[in-house]
């Protein structure tokens, strides 16, 4: 078993936290999901609300990622803000952007920017969303909007957060399955639109911006076959999130992003790789060892394209099974790695406890925060994790 210090991953390494717009910012008042969780017969549980300030407290989370030791930081653009009315940019809301990646730059951490995390435009959703003719080419005007941002010293863009649950939203929505049962199969014509949303984009910014590296983020299990189960494996992963990893082929990156795994039997049917293993506050199977796992299977899959973790964490309300958890999982990754999957950093989820889209009760943070007063906690697990960046990084 690897014992974890600065020196277990190479200098270089991406060591990072990351955050989503919509569940830290607050008061994303043009988006789809704010539209949702504001409904009198909504069925969000939760409203996201305030969320946890980010929005404005932005610079003093960017000053705990640092000080920590973090040397990199995910964080989200929000479409509903960029673009809050059809056609109408808010110049606005760009600047405010900017001023987080120079922000983050002056801190010394490196900026990686997703795109796009779930949520959308409420005027882009009532047209039809991902299934509105123009969706494609909309994302594009949107990606040419934020050139400012791009400009302003981003280094990595992730197009698309989990584009494989993006297509299993319908199903979700409508109360049919919960994740913690496992991903259902995608809609396929979603998949389809995800996929080609994210050439078209990876297309558009290596045109524009030829010196950002881009890639996007796939929400990959680590499915285990059962004995003499692989290929029932590989067809049950197949439309789950080994679509979308192909999708990936020839870009600069691919996110991985685990939290636990399943093993899959001759039937062709999941199930949790102990009954009597501890379940965390999402109701996922405690698995450490996943994030190695799920590593080495995407290496397989997509042989040449560097890997990132763009996310691993663990929602428990106990800070020592949130750095046992995580030591699992480094180490299980650095393992991944002496086997040969070429991967290039480690993102944490999540900086904050913030809005689980419609929960408040899932902490997956390194830091704790009092929602009355937006007063940051730090927890034994940031300076803990942020203390193993690889020292020639910083």
């Amino acid at each position: 078993m690897t014992d974890l210090s600065s020196k277990t991953f190479p200098a270089g390494f991406l060591w990072g936290t990351a955050i989503g717009a919509h569940q830290s910012e607050g008061n994303n008042l043009a988006s789809d999901w704010w539209y949702r969780e504001n409904q009198p017969d909504s069925p969000v549980a939760e409203r996201s609300g305030d969320a946890v300030d980010s929005y404005h407290r932005w610079q003093e989370d960017l000053d705990l990622a640092a000080k920590a030791g973090f040397t990199d930081y995910r964080f989200g653009i929000e479409w509903a803000r960029i673009e809050p009315a059809d056609g109408h940019v808010s110049r606005a809301a760009i600047d405010h952007y900017v001023r987080i990646v120079e922000g983050a730059i002056a801190q010394g951490l490196r900026p990686m920017v997703t795109l796009y995390h779930f949520t959308l435009p409420l005027w882009f959703s009532a047209g039809g969303s991902w299934g509105r003719p123009d969706a494609i080419e909309r994302f594009l005007k949107y990606l040419d909007a934020v050139a400012p941002i791009l400009d302003a010293g981003v280094e990595r863009v992730m197009t698309i957060n989990e584009p494989n649950i993006v297509a299993v939203f319908p199903i979700l929505q409508s109360g049919a399955a919960e994740l913690a049962d496992g991903i259902p199969v995608p809609d396929p014509g979603l998949t389809k639109v995800m996929i080609g949303a994210h050439r078209a984009a990876v297309a558009r910014l290596r045109e524009t911006h030829p010196e950002l590296k881009v890639g996007w983020g796939v929400s990959v299990q680590d499915y285990q076959p059962a004995a003499g189960a692989e290929a029932q494996a590989d067809s049950y992963a197949e439309p789950r999130d080994q679509v979308f990893l192909h999708a990936a082929a020839g870009d600069d990156f691919v996110g991985v992003q685990t939290y636990t795994g399943a093993r899959i039997g001759a039937d062709g049917v999941a199930t949790a790789f102990d009954t009597s293993s501890p379940r965390t506050l999402t109701g996922w199977e405690f698995t450490p060892a996943a994030l190695g796992g799920a590593v080495v299977r995407v290496a397989r899959v997509v042989p040449g394209v560097p890997i990132i973790v763009t996310e691993n964490g663990v929602a428990t309300s106990d800070d020592a099974q949130r750095i046992e958890y995580t030591t699992g999982a480094l180490q299980s990754l650095r393992t991944a790695m002496d086997a040969g999957a070429d991967v290039r950093g480690y993102f944490h989820w999540s900086l904050l406890d913030n809005w689980e889209w419609g929960h408040w009760g899932p902490t997956f943070g390194l830091v704790a925060v009092d929602r009355d007063t937006f007063e940051r906690k730090p927890k034994p697990s940031l300076a803990w994790l942020g203390g193993l960046a690889p020292k020639a990084a910083h």
